[in-house]
């Protein structure tokens, strides 16, 4: 035999020499939950490792990733469900406890990448994230306003991005307008591009008590058995201005990633959720499963698969693992 493919595979020199996919610290971005209370922390029960932190709690925690290489942060508020009404009121007031923090990390760490999410699910007491009327049904345009108010409240902040999660059609083009006539044209926007109807979003769900008070959220979000889909999506938020195309889940949709990577120029991010973070865990705390190993493994197949940046729960832990 005069290819024996194996002669590249004999030492672990050799196989790293030739490694065609590296995950490094960069390429990460870490989720954060936000408390009100200042000196709060409550471990998110399905998501074991996992905080809820008030500020002075996450900003020792943002220290610390900045120490290993983790300089990314998508950062999401815990509101209490008295702040909560139809209208998301108080996604867009600048006193509320999320906009105050927003501004305070960003001043203590200037050198951060802050990442905000807008949609009204955390603020609404609907549960959903838009505009629900009299009848259960959920009102896209209407919605567009409200989402507007967030976004220009979050970039007041200072925040570099914000990441529309809501699925409403033409928000991106919607934000975009208003981000850039109120002088805010260097705030990107990484949409959540194909974000699917996922059973994977139970845990965050627990994390931030933001699940529907009724029904679902199949109507905006997309049908878990649809790839061309994501294309129309994808064109319309390239021709409406996005920084970033995002995939979410991200395992069980490796290969949409590989579709939107092989058919835009623009950087595609994926979301490493929490019920995949949360299935890991649970194995490995069983003794069923090697959760570093797992852990890399997961993170070098959505990179393969054609993410240029990963939003997952492992960030400090993969950071810490490889310094």
């Amino acid at each position: 035999m005069n290819i024996r493919p194996r002669r590249n595979r004999k030492s672990e020199t050799i196989r790293s020499m030739i490694r065609e996919t590296h995950v490094s610290t960069s390429d990460l971005i870490y989720p954060l939950f936000l408390l009100e209370s200042p000196q709060g922390a409550i471990e998110v029960a399905s998501m074991p490792g996992i905080y809820r932190l008030g500020l002075n709690k996450m900003l020792l925690e943002i220290e610390q990733c900045m120490k290993v290489g983790i300089k990314s942060f998508d950062i999401f508020p815990v509101v209490e469900e008295k702040h909560k009404d139809k209208t998301a009121t108080k996604s867009h007031d600048p006193q509320f406890f999320y906009l105050q923090a927003l501004k305070r990390i960003k001043k203590e760490f200037p050198e951060a990448c802050i990442i905000t999410d807008v949609a009204m699910d955390p603020y609404s007491s609907d549960g959903h994230d838009g505009l629900v009327d009299e009848h259960g049904n959920i009102l896209n345009d209407e919605t567009l306003d409200i989402l507007a108010k967030m976004a220009l409240a979050q970039a007041e902040t200072g925040i570099d991005i914000i990441g529309p999660s809501d699925m409403m059609d033409g928000r991106v083009g919607y934000l975009r307008e208003e981000l850039d006539i109120n002088d805010f044209s260097n705030v990107s926007i990484m949409s959540y591009t194909a974000k699917y109807a996922s059973a994977f979003y139970g845990p965050f769900r627990d994390a931030l008590d933001s699940a529907p008070k009724s029904g679902d959220k199949k109507t905006y979000q997309m049908d878990s058995a649809n790839q061309r889909e994501a294309l129309i999506e994808a064109d319309l938020d390239v021709e409406e201005g996005a920084d970033f195309l995002m995939v979410k889940p991200a395992l069980a949709y490796l290969d949409v990633i590989k579709l939107l990577k092989e058919n835009y120029d623009l950087p595609i991010a994926a979301y490493n959720v929490s019920g995949e973070y949360a299935m890991v865990c649970a194995a490995a705390e069983k003794g069923w499963l090697d959760k570093d190993a797992i852990m890399n493994e997961v993170l070098l197949s959505i990179k393969r698969a054609g993410a240029d940046v990963i939003l997952t729960y492992y960030a400090k832990e993969f950071a810490r693992r490889i310094s």
